[in-house]
């Protein structure tokens, strides 16, 4: 089944929502546009020139990136810079470009979580709260021959998701009566009769962000031409997200082993390490992918024995050390594990969805700095 861009970014926004983000931070639709069918899609970590020109020679229509490529204002589109070049090489090949950054890093199964599964960290908190949703509570009034259809859809969607628990629900029977007048085009009973109908009244919890999907199901299961429901806020139950992750180790290990762990995960030959006691004993381990120093005090309050991140500033590195912090700096490029993992999703909803669409991985080794 042929797709465009709009409707493969719907399917990934469901899973990294936009909402997500930091403030300020610039993710979303970079250049061109996802109303157009889409056959090759590429996956990378950062959109350089090369990348660009990886993407033209294969005949790529979307790209999306974890890190925006327009960060700050562009004040001039000159071709004959080669940072600006690229921007009209993307247009001029049709090629649009898509960033997920920070919400990526937040969202839940997201990539700090991924750099915990690597590492083997039973991640149990994050670091920082970022969001908070307050859960509203929906309630529909459904024909019992219908009731389980529209439950089943509900929780597939995974509307009533809460915690460890999902097609959470609650219902009630009733009798519903109504009268189709001239115009109705009734899906039970006659128009100008009164009818009564045995039915169920469902009541389904969801975040603020679900009731496009929310509606989108009622429209679609519901027999009425036209459904009553009701919608409630609650403001007692909410879903908080946060930036970093801490969590712990299955067994105690000294810093050095933790390290040379670290160093093999991420396939690097050398690590940047802070610490004023190198054979100290590490249980709780504190991550953010990128460049996540600010976060350190929250991973102190935690209670991390060590904390990774990367990007450490050189002043920042003796607050830390002064403050009994450990910390592992591994680079940023560490988050290039993302095109892989993201690969990976893509091709399973294309097997769901019978997408007619290729995904890749970018083959360009963006990473500024080498190890000599």
């Amino acid at each position: 089944m042929k797709i465009t861009g709009a409707e493969f970014i719907k399917q990934f926004e469901s899973v990294v929502p936009l909402d997500l983000a930091e403030d300020s931070d610039p993710v979303g639709l970079h250049i061109g546009t996802l109303n157009k069918p889409i056959n090759r899609v590429m996956m990378t970590l950062d959109v350089r020139p090369d990348v660009v020109q990886e993407a033209i020679d294969k005949k790529i229509d979307l790209i999306v990136a974890k890190h925006p490529p327009i960060f700050r204002p562009v004040k001039h589109l000159l071709v004959d810079d080669f940072q600006t070049k690229m921007y009209a090489d993307l247009l001029k090949h049709d090629i649009a470009v898509y960033a997920a950054h920070t919400n990526m890093d937040i969202v839940d199964n997201g990539l700090n979580d991924l750099f915990c599964e690597m590492l083997d960290i039973d991640a149990t908190d994050y670091l920082r709260q970022t969001h908070e949703y307050f859960y509203r509570k929906l309630v529909v009034y459904v024909p019992t021959t219908h009731a389980e259809s529209l439950r089943e859809a509900f929780g597939a969607a995974g509307i009533g998701a809460y915690h460890d628990y999902d097609y959470t629900s609650f219902s009630s029977s009733g009798t519903g009566h109504f009268r189709p007048l001239e115009k109705a085009q009734p899906a039970i009973g006659e128009n100008n009769e009164l009818t009564s109908v045995e039915e169920e009244k469902i009541e389904v919890m969801f975040l603020p962000q679900e009731y496009p999907t929310v509606l989108s199901i009622i429209n679609e299961y519901h027999p009425y031409e036209e459904p009553m429901f009701d919608i409630f806020p609650l403001e007692n139950i909410s879903k908080t997200y946060g930036i970093g992750r801490i969590g712990t180790l299955p067994q105690p290990m000294t810093l050095l082993d933790f390290v040379e762990k670290v160093k093999q995960t991420f396939g690097l030959n050398a690590i940047r390490l802070t610490t004023d006691t190198k054979d100290k004993q590490v249980k709780a381990v504190a991550i953010c992918g990128g460049s996540g120093e600010k976060f350190y005090k929250d991973a102190l309050k935690k209670g991390a024995d060590v904390y990774i991140t990367g990007d450490v500033y050189y002043h920042t590195a003796h607050d830390m050390m002064e403050e009994g912090l450990s910390v592992i700096d591994p680079g940023h490029y560490i988050e290039s594990v993302c095109k892989k993992y993201y690969v990976d999703l893509f091709n399973q909803w294309k097997q769901q969805n019978d997408w007619d669409v290729t995904f890749i991985e970018s083959d360009v080794n963006t990473n500024p700095f080498e190890i000599i």
